[in-house]
């Protein structure tokens, strides 16, 4: 089963819909509720932190420059202004640009890929959701992210976050990891390399191929980027093999 190649229509439709979700959700919830998913952050924190994010992928996104921008900043809150206000602004600044957005065009971003405007829809769609998720579990909801979108930003996190070197924590993990979401029809081979990955392509796997996975994680594809994003624990997940490479898929 291949891995699912998303389009920047698709990222874009996924941040339509999961950027409204995300403003409802601060919207009810008071500023100084606390993001459990987040440890030691506010709803306004979360807020900032996102709005934040978009206004610094807005400065250089469309630049046509390769070279990296200037490191991102606190962000600060003009004085009148609410958090979910700023967050609003900065939400339609940036989708006013990825709507016009040529995603092969020359862009900055810090993954082993080519540097294409294309990373940025989908880097901020999976940013989105997550940060929607955690949005919405602060006042006790926290509905799954669309499967397809999950699926993607599994991928996401096995192509582009752990080769990059972005693990949470640092150590050394050997062996292949097997993960199948269930709802998307789709599964993944991981092989773990001491502090290294590589994705290994399903498309040329043959059937007789013996891929000696160490361990199997099967769920929903949301829980399963909730998990590798730790916001939620790999053994509310189906685990079977040797649960101690699992530490070594996630991200943060």
């Amino acid at each position: 089963m291949s891995r699912l190649h998303g389009t920047k229509d698709f990222w874009i439709g996924a941040l339509r819909a999961e950027g409204p979700a995300f403003a409802a959700a601060v919207a009810e919830a008071p500023p100084e509720t606390p993001v459990l998913s987040c440890p030691g952050w506010t709803v306004n924190d979360l807020t900032l932190h996102l709005a934040g994010l978009y206004r610094w992928v807005h400065s250089f996104a469309g630049s046509g420059a390769t070279a990296a921008p200037p490191r991102r900043e606190e962000t600060e809150l003009p004085p009148g202004t609410s958090a979910l206000q700023l967050w609003q602004q900065s939400y339609d600044q940036l989708m006013a640009l990825f709507d016009g957005l040529d995603p092969e065009a020359p862009a900055w971003n810090w993954a082993p890929q080519p540097k294409k405007a294309g990373f940025w829809p989908r880097r901020m769609a999976h940013e989105t959701a997550v940060h929607r998720w955690d949005a919405q579990l602060a006042i006790a909801a926290g509905d799954p992210v669309e499967a397809k979108l999950a699926a993607d930003g599994v991928s996401e996190v096995l192509d582009t976050w752990l080769p990059a070197g972005r693990r949470a924590k640092t150590g050394q993990w050997r062996g292949v990891v097997q993960l199948t979401a269930t709802d998307a029809a789709q599964e993944w081979y991981l092989r773990l390399r001491g502090e290294g990955v590589a994705l290994l392509d399903t498309d040329t796997i043959l059937d007789h191929d013996d891929h000696h996975a160490r361990v199997q994680v099967s769920g929903t594809a949301s829980d399963l980027l909730l998990a590798l994003w730790g916001r939620i624990a790999f053994d509310t997940l189906s685990v079977t093999g040797d649960p101690s490479l699992l530490p070594g898929l996630r991200t943060g």
